[in-house]
Order: C-alpha cells, then structure tokens, then sequence
C-alpha cells in the first residue's frame, strides 16, 4: 500500500491499540526510510528515522482475532522501554485487511485505513 512506502514495519514497534466499533487504532514508533514522504534525517544516536504515528482502520464491516491490549505481555527493550513486538504483516486483502503481531491475527472486513504521524 502506498501509504506504508518506505515504512519498514519488521524494524518498528508497537506501543499500544485500541479498538471499537467504528475505529480499530495501533500506536507505533515506525521506522522510516529515505523513500518515504515522512522521512526526517535520523537522530545522531538512530541509525534510521523513527517517528510516532497511529495506524487507523475506519469504515469496516466487522473484525475479528484482535486481543485485548490487556491480555498481552510487552516487552521490555534494553533502554527500559516497553513495546508489543512488531507488525509482521500488515496486507490489504479482497475482502479488507490482514495484521498480523503480538496482538493477534487481525482481519478486518472492508473499511480504509490512515497513516497520521505526531512526532
């Protein structure tokens, strides 16, 4: 998909979701490469750019395989920081999406998604 050019999502880490009705949310500090639009030179201790944004699933039909954020153990990196692990897939499918990580085997029917970066 388009909107993930140059996001490397083996390399970036979820920090949180969240889920409803109408709105499925995944916090992640992505890792970004030069042929992304949201590329900023990296810090002098990154060895890429890293930026906080929120993936957005709106519009669906239904889901299903998503686990409550509760019910899953972060991890604690080397800097102290805790993270849920990586998206290991994250494809659109004829019928919606397909995410796949720590958080469960995501499908979701339908809707669109949004890439919105804070940092």
């Amino acid at each position: 998909m388009d909107i993930f050019k140059g996001i490397d999502f083996n390399d970036s880490f979820v920090l949180g979701w969240s889920s409803n009705d109408t709105e499925i949310t995944f916090k992640i500090e992505a890792s970004i490469w030069p042929d992304s639009p949201h590329y900023l030179s990296p810090k002098p201790d990154e060895y890429t750019c890293y930026r906080k944004c929120e993936i957005q699933f709106t519009d669906f039909t239904s889901y299903s395989g998503l686990a409550e954020q509760s019910s899953v153990k972060p991890i604690k990196d080397i800097n102290g920081s805790f993270d849920y692990g990586n998206i290991d897939s994250l494809i659109k499918t004829n019928q919606g999406f397909k995410v796949i990580g720590e958080f469960g085997n995501l499908e979701i029917i339908n809707g669109k998604v949004q890439l919105k970066i804070y940092t």
